[in-house]
């Protein structure tokens, strides 16, 4: 009864706004547009949408449907882009979801080794998601997970892509630029520069000052990783990274690294898939490229 056709049309009925602009957003006349709701309301014998002054609002039928059109359009437009991938002769399309900032930095290190190895594979990369990245390798909006955090789930699989140390990043004129390790009590007197993810994420937190029962003097997100280091060789607060990726940005800036604790803070790259696709070539062969990248290189 409801077709992909009536799904993009609410879709577009919310993102738009107004029927004009809908219609134009689908390549359609309002008077068509206006006939096509009509129709759909009719079959479904509950309204949709009304109006409110030049706008328009979605009722509680036409939330849910567009609940569901966001559930499955991207589901559908994957699928289209995989056929469409096949009957020109490619392998497929390995979509890969990318939950942290450093995730993205260590893909976009390794991703041309594997392009270069699997060259019949197209790859989408997808950082925002509506729920969550293992919603989304769920629903199959996605076909691999890049993530720091294992969380167990029925039917998902993880491999472990790389290990490395978090480190702590000060200034060289900085009063703590001299010392081995951080410990709690220091580190809580500073501006704590992290990018813009859920507190409960924050491995320096849950880790290592929660259990201390302290808290950063001040805790400050940051969006964008070059700003963040600029702020910290600025004195303008002190910020984690995992060791390799402070290398590879420190170059210039000269920033001291500091070991977090006496015996370090270390954290696993994790890759999540559904149960059945471990086996899927292209997979398996992402696997060892990431593997192989990371024992290489000071990952």
């Amino acid at each position: 009864m409801i077709e992909h056709s009536h799904l993009k049309i609410i879709q577009a009925l919310h993102t738009n706004g107004t029927l004009t602009e809908a219609a134009n957003a689908l390549c359609l006349s309002q008077p068509a547009l206006s006939h096509q709701i009509s129709y759909l309301e009719k079959k479904l014998g509950i309204a949709l949408w009304e109006r409110e002054g030049r706008s328009l609002r979605l009722t509680q039928a036409g939330l849910l449907l567009l609940e569901v059109a966001h559930q499955v359009l991207p589901v559908l437009s994957q699928a289209e882009k995989t056929l469409e991938a096949y009957s020109e002769g490619r392998q497929g399309i390995l979509r890969i979801g990318v939950e942290c900032y450093p995730c993205f930095e260590w893909l976009t290190g390794m991703v041309g080794q594997f392009m270069q190895q699997m060259p019949d594979i197209d790859i989408d990369i997808v950082q925002k998601f509506q729920f969550s990245g293992l919603e989304g390798l769920l629903n199959h909006h996605i076909d691999v997970l890049i993530t720091p955090d294992l969380v167990k789930k029925e039917k998902i699989d993880y491999e472990i892509l790389a290990e490395y140390q978090l480190i702590l990043l000060v200034s060289a004129d900085h009063p703590l630029a001299d010392i081995q390790h951080i410990t709690p009590e220091l580190l809580c007197k500073e501006t704590l520069l992290t990018f813009p993810v859920p507190l409960e994420r924050l491995d320096i937190l849950t880790h290592f000052l929660t259990p201390a029962h302290l808290a950063p003097e001040k805790l400050k997100q940051i969006e964008s990783l070059e700003i963040m280091l600029q702020m910290t060789a600025l004195q303008r607060g002190v910020c984690i990274l995992p060791e390799w990726l402070a290398d590879i940005k420190n170059k210039d800036l000269k920033l001291r690294k500091i070991r977090i604790g006496k015996k370090g803070l270390y954290q696993k790259l994790y890759l999540a898939m559904r149960e059945p696709d471990r086996t899927i070539p292209y997979i398996k062969q992402f696997i060892a490229v990431g593997q192989k990248t990371a024992k290489n290189s000071s990952v």
